[in-house]
């Protein structure tokens, strides 16, 4: 961690909608004139897409039915760790860029599949933020959790998680049910033993829980609405947090627990504004009166 050098991270699975949650923090940064530095988590996978598959066959060849990219041997964190000590002690650090279709192909001039070259972080920024599957992780060789100055969870209940993952690979991949499936599968040791242990080490989780029937996600005709849902905001520390002027705010909400607050899917938007922006001030403050 660094007063001098934030990193924001948020992290959450295949899915779950961090994407989503990203341009929130962008507006975030528009508005309050904060420069940031950005990290996408598919940047630091270990193969493209053409090794990746020959990767998955040569580990099924050995009888490992479980690689994927939740699997830390399939990222090159790190490297990642790396980054991030680097940008803590100094602001500065590299990142490339995973192309994950043809809008990307064209605007990052490398084909569909593939990484651009390694580049460096923009200077003078007041922050790194990380977006990505592995960015409070722990392993054998890399702790990123301890570089987190603010760590934030995604975390869809997994039922809807899986509507998620099995309407946007359709729509936007052209994966069938079984393929996805599939893929599922490989990746529950990993979601059991990398994934989910980084909530417990987040600051905020933000859980959307659906209100609606999704008991069979696989054969979910529509992802639950904003207003089909729930979220639970859990803060690991609740010490600072205004909750009565959060209830005020958000109508319909209330408290679950004394670290937890129930709020509308609607108001999720609304919901991290408030919460964030005095979070993020104070701790970009912070850095500039450290300088």
């Amino acid at each position: 961690m660094s007063v001098k050098h934030p990193i924001i991270v948020v992290t959450g699975s295949s899915g779950a909608g961090t994407s989503t949650v990203k341009n929130t923090f962008d507006q975030i940064f528009r508005r309050e004139g904060i420069k940031a530095a950005t990290i996408e988590g598919d940047a630091f996978h270990r193969y493209d897409r053409v090794s990746m598959r020959e990767a998955l066959a040569e580990a099924e060849s050995r009888g490992n039915h479980h690689f994927s990219h939740f699997s830390p041997e399939a990222n090159i964190l790190d490297e990642l760790g790396e980054v991030f000590r680097e940008f803590s002690e100094t602001g500065r650090g590299r990142t490339r860029h995973y192309v994950h279709d043809d809008q990307e192909a064209e605007r990052y001039g490398s084909p569909p599949g593939t990484f651009t070259d390694w580049e460096p972080l923009p200077e003078d920024v007041d922050l790194l933020f990380y977006e990505g599957l592995h960015g409070a992780a722990v392993t054998d060789t890399v702790d990123l959790a301890q570089y987190g100055d603010l760590k934030f969870g995604v975390v869809p209940v997994i039922n809807l998680e899986w509507i998620q993952k099995m309407h946007r690979d359709k729509s936007h991949r052209g994966h069938t049910t079984e393929a996805i499936s599939d893929t599922i599968l490989r990746r529950m040791p990993d979601y059991m033993g990398t994934i989910t242990p980084q909530f417990s080490r987040t600051d905020v989780n933000f859980q959307r829980v659906p209100i609606v029937d999704t008991s069979n996600p696989f054969i979910a005709r529509a992802i639950p609405t904003a207003d089909e849902s729930m979220v639970v905001i859990r803060f690991r520390d609740p010490r600072g947090i205004d909750f009565p002027y959060l209830i005020s705010m958000l109508h319909d909400s209330f408290m679950s627990r004394a670290n937890s607050i129930v709020i509308p899917g609607g108001k999720l938007d609304l919901a991290m504004q408030l919460i964030l922006t005095p979070m993020i001030k104070r701790m970009v403050g912070n850095a500039q009166r450290s300088q």
